[in-house]
């Protein structure tokens, strides 16, 4: 079944607000950051990467092959037996507090381009993924000469040389959130970025000449699966991180199964928004939209379930519909749109491949009155209700603007259907007693749960999953130890 919303618009009409293209010059083609230096692909193999709001083919970035893998994984390990591990902390502090600085200075710059090459709205990029970018080199900036004193040991030791492998939702974000730990603890790195958006990887390697980082200590490798593989399987990499579905992650767990390599995974997540009938209900609301349509739904985190007491689930719907109906989809750019682009074709197949599947399986699917650009990658907001725990709606990750609505009676109810699921990466818990928010945390089996909010970040708490949505953590003290050999207390 299919409803869509009443005509009846917002009282406000928003004029253009765009934010200029002028502030990011982008290249015709790139290379491969490798040693300090862009080079071409040892084959001169290349692809390209499109603006997914319009289509428009942005750049020609170099497709590593093998032999540029190696050569990466080569000047990693140079640079961290001769100059980056022997370093002292606060010497390597030194290069992550100028990183940070500088990530801050040209913020605009990075903000524009990760809306341009990834289709999220330029409100996001510049008021949360660049600062919190930045926030974290500034965080390990702090630890790299306090490692000793971070609980893994009198002198914990660096693993060698990281193989990074980020996703293309938070290209900048992932990209701070592995590289930042990496180096405050000795670590070199070799990172891919995804192939549907390298092209902030590419400005931060801009970066990072200006910073003065020593060759070597990052390299960037852009390319698909065949670029990841190679970086993955490479005899000479002693630590990988990964970020992405989980597919692709059981296939890394797989493939270094039996070697010396360490791994952290962070994969999918299907998370439950809970609202039990105490909750403040507009808070609710503004934090079930903030769960779901954030990024598009591009998050591994989203609050894609919504789990509503069953009092109140009726008015809670109707009102979260009319909130619905002032969200603004279009063009990313502007600065009042809250929906942007899908970030890929392929991507949007997958999303309206589950979301038919919705509606074939009898939940009630809305969506409100908006007209999508007739060019790029759109998705309208889209809402159902009489969905099951059965629905594949429910239990396979969306990845997309798609919120399923549930309901349930008692707390021990949430709780079973909450955790009814393979993943185990986020929750969140709407109400006002707080004995109830902390028997619910400890009984969801989630990584990270919020009360009375959603997906909020700090460089200084940890993040990961439970089950299929991987292991390790990622953030605040315990992101240091995937990037460390504790060091023995004799």
């Amino acid at each position: 079944m299919t409803t869509t919303a009443s005509t009846a618009g917002s009282p406000f009409e928003y004029a253009p607000a765009p934010e200029s293209r002028s502030v990011v010059d982008i290249a015709s083609s790139y290379g491969l950051f490798v040693d300090g230096e862009f080079t071409p692909a040892s084959d001169s193999g290349s692809f390209k990467t499109v603006n997914p709001a319009t289509e428009e083919v942005l750049a020609e970035v170099a497709e590593a092959t093998e032999e540029d893998v190696d050569r990466a994984v080569r000047a990693a390990r140079r640079a961290q037996e001769k100059v980056w591990g022997p370093m002292p902390g606060r010497e390597r502090a030194k290069y992550l507090f100028r990183i940070a600085r500088l990530l801050a200075e040209r913020s605009r710059e990075f903000a524009v381009l990760e809306t341009l090459d990834n289709g999220k709205p330029i409100r996001e990029s510049r008021d949360v993924d660049v600062p919190t970018a930045a926030a974290h080199f500034f965080y390990y900036a702090g630890w790299a000469d306090k490692l000793e004193h971070a609980g893994y040991g009198p002198d914990p030791r660096p693993h060698g040389v990281a193989a990074q492998v980020i996703p293309w939702n938070f290209p900048l974000l992932m990209l701070a959130w592995k590289i930042a730990p990496a180096l405050a603890t000795g670590n070199t790195v070799v990172l891919k970025p995804a192939e549907t958006t390298p092209l902030t990887a590419l400005l931060f390697a801009d970066l990072l000449r200006q910073a003065e980082l020593p060759p070597g200590v990052v390299n960037i490798v852009t390319g698909a699966r065949a670029t990841g593989s190679a970086l993955v399987n490479h005899p000479d990499v002693d630590k990988i991180a990964f970020t992405g579905s989980t597919a692709v992650g059981k296939r890394i767990a797989k493939e270094i199964a039996g070697t010396r390599k360490q791994a952290t995974l962070e994969l999918g997540g299907k998370a439950a928004n809970i609202v039990f009938d105490d909750a403040p209900v507009d808070q609710a609301i503004e934090g079930i939209v903030n769960g779901i349509f954030f990024n598009q739904g591009q998050v591994c985190c989203a609050g894609s379930r919504l789990l509503v007491q069953e009092t109140i689930a009726e008015e809670l719907v109707e009102r979260l519909k009319a909130r619905l109906g002032t969200l603004r989809v279009g063009d990313p750019m502007d600065k009042n749109t809250d929906v942007g682009a899908i970030n890929s074709p392929q991507q949007l197949a997958r999303i309206t491949e589950l979301a038919d599947a919705g509606t074939a399986e009898g939940a009630t699917r809305w969506s409100p009155d908006c007209e999508l650009p007739s060019s790029g990658y759109w998705f309208a907001p889209t809402l159902f209700t009489g969905v099951s725990a059965a629905h594949r709606i429910a239990r396979e990750e969306i990845f997309g603007p798609v919120l399923s609505v549930l309901t349930f009676r008692t707390p021990a109810e949430a709780v079973a259907k909450a955790n009814n699921i393979p993943y185990g990466l986020s929750a969140g818990i709407w109400t006002e007693k707080g004995s109830r928010i902390l028997w619910m945390a400890d009984q969801l089996r989630a990584g990270v749960v919020w009360s009375n909010t959603f997906n909020r970040f700090d460089p200084t708490s940890p993040f990961g999953g439970y089950k299929e949505s991987g292991y390790g953590r990622e953030g605040g003290r315990h992101g240091l130890a995937p990037y460390l050999i504790e060091g023995s207390t004799y």
